[in-house]
């Protein structure tokens, strides 16, 4: 059974920066697209970025140069480096695994990021 676990949420600042974590585990990660996602209280799930088995990576557009999203394959992990965050930032953050050859997509249980003076 495939597990993600994320980490790294917390109580930043406006202007503050966090790094999230995700650990994959039961799985051949280099086998899975990866993404972050994130849903803010009465709102949608959204997509932050997704990162490609070979680590080309997309990001939401109004994330482009706060956010960055990086892999390591070798350590089956995930990571989002966040930087110059705002309240509009606050959200649960989610790890996604897709599989490359497969209709299969797998979810972490996230990990709350709050940004607030």
């Amino acid at each position: 059974q495939v597990h993600l676990v994320e980490s790294g949420g917390g109580l930043v600042q406006p202007g503050g920066s966090l790094r999230l974590s995700c650990a994959a585990s039961e799985m051949t990660f280099i086998n899975y697209k990866m993404g972050w996602y994130r849903q803010a209280p009465g709102k949608q799930r959204e997509l932050v970025a997704s990162i490609t088995r070979d680590g080309n990576a997309n990001y939401e557009d109004s994330l482009k140069g706060r956010f960055t999203i990086s892999r390591d394959n070798a350590k089956s992990m995930l990571y989002l480096q966040m930087n110059s965050l705002k309240p509009d930032d606050t959200a649960v953050y989610y790890c996604k695994a897709e599989f490359a050859y497969g209709n299969l997509n797998y979810w972490g249980s996230g990990t709350l990021v709050t940004v607030s003076s």
